[in-house]
């Protein structure tokens, strides 16, 4: 059976996490550990993806990751690809280092954005790596201690988990530490990292329950959260898939975006491409840039290579194309998508 492909668009709410291969370690000093932070850390700050929680096991890992500029897929192939090979360097070893792909779980975030920062963050204390709740704190490979402001990692949101318990700081750290404590109590959740329609519905008894009810919801493998949200999730998914196969169905290519991008803005193709810079050139080859993207699925690299910039300022230049467009409602295929058309 063929492999579902991912779903992403911005700012979804994703848990990965990512195994070695036959159960073997992926980190195996203190250097390894590091070496995949600094990795993770400059792939978030460059872009502009959020983390809430984080957790480095010997032979796995876990991520809690709100997408940015640029898909969570090509985030984690940047990621695990470099971290991989560094590994394979370092410890004079060859071949695969991961297990197959890693997993991405997009998730209902009212629900289960705090459920997930308590279960990743208490993975270290599960796997016996951390003598005690306590010595969670300052276990240096976990975000738990980063929120409670006993590690300090810039790229980490900790202050967008802190106000969901406290408008005020040291309130709030203490309800996040007696909330995580309180899962302590709990154990294992495998209703969050596995399970398809059973994630989605509560396990096997709200599955049974929803049954009994004449209640059969929609579930997927790729998403946790409740029946109208894996639904509404699919169908973004599709209504998305769908759209950018009639654009390129109609023939629509970088050429006729380039063309299109200089109709809305006056800024001839030549300027929006050439070596200048000034506001005009700019705004025109931000929009360029994301809708390029966003709708035609071109990789960053590949535009780095066309405006001779490296792949941050592509991503910045993504972040403030899709402002634009959304500030001044324009439309990139007039026919195709829309019967109506927005002028700046």
């Amino acid at each position: 059976m063929p492999r579902q492909s991912r779903i992403d668009a911005p700012g979804a709410l994703h848990h990965i996490i990512g195994r070695g291969i036959a159960r073997q370690a992926i980190f195996s000093d203190e250097v390894d550990y590091y070496s995949f932070l600094e990795r993770l850390g400059k792939l978030l700050t460059e872009s502009g993806t959020r983390c809430f929680a984080w957790a480095l096991i010997p032979n796995h890992f876990h991520l809690l990751l709100r997408t940015g500029n640029i898909p969570i897929s090509t985030l984690m192939k940047k990621l695990l690809t470099g971290y991989a090979v560094n590994f394979n360097r370092r410890h004079h070893r060859v071949g695969h280092l991961f297990q197959n792909r890693y997993k991405s779980i997009l998730c209902q975030e009212d629900t289960y954005l705090l459920e997930l920062v308590r279960y990743i963050h208490l993975n270290p204390l599960r796997a016996k790596l951390v003598a005690d709740y306590r010595s969670l704190a300052t276990h240096p490979y976990c975000g738990h201690g980063v929120i409670l402001g006993r590690l300090h990692h810039a790229w980490q949101d900790k202050d967008y988990v802190l106000q969901l318990f406290d408008p005020h700081a040291t309130e709030a750290k203490r309800k996040y530490r007696e909330f995580v404590r309180k899962g302590v109590e709990t154990g294992s959740r495998p209703e969050l990292t596995g399970g398809g329609l059973l994630r989605s519905q509560g396990g096997w008894a709200g599955l049974k329950a929803n049954r009994r009810a004449g209640d059969y919801q929609k579930g997927d493998e790729r998403i946790l959260g409740d029946g109208d949200f894996v639904k509404s999730v699919l169908g973004q998914a599709e209504e998305r898939l769908k759209g950018r196969q009639r654009i390129t169905a109609d023939g629509f290519d970088f050429e006729k975006l380039l063309a299109r991008v200089a109709e809305i803005t006056g800024v001839d193709c030549r300027q929006i491409l050439d070596a200048q810079r000034d506001q005009r050139r700019t705004r025109a080859r931000s929009i360029l840039c994301y809708w390029a993207v966003d709708q035609l699925g071109m990789p960053q690299s590949s535009l780095a290579r066309i405006f001779n910039q490296t792949q941050p300022a592509i991503c910045y230049a993504v972040r403030r194309g899709r402002s634009l467009v959304e500030e001044h409602g324009y439309v990139m295929v007039v026919c195709a998508m829309s019967g109506d058309t927005k002028k700046p």
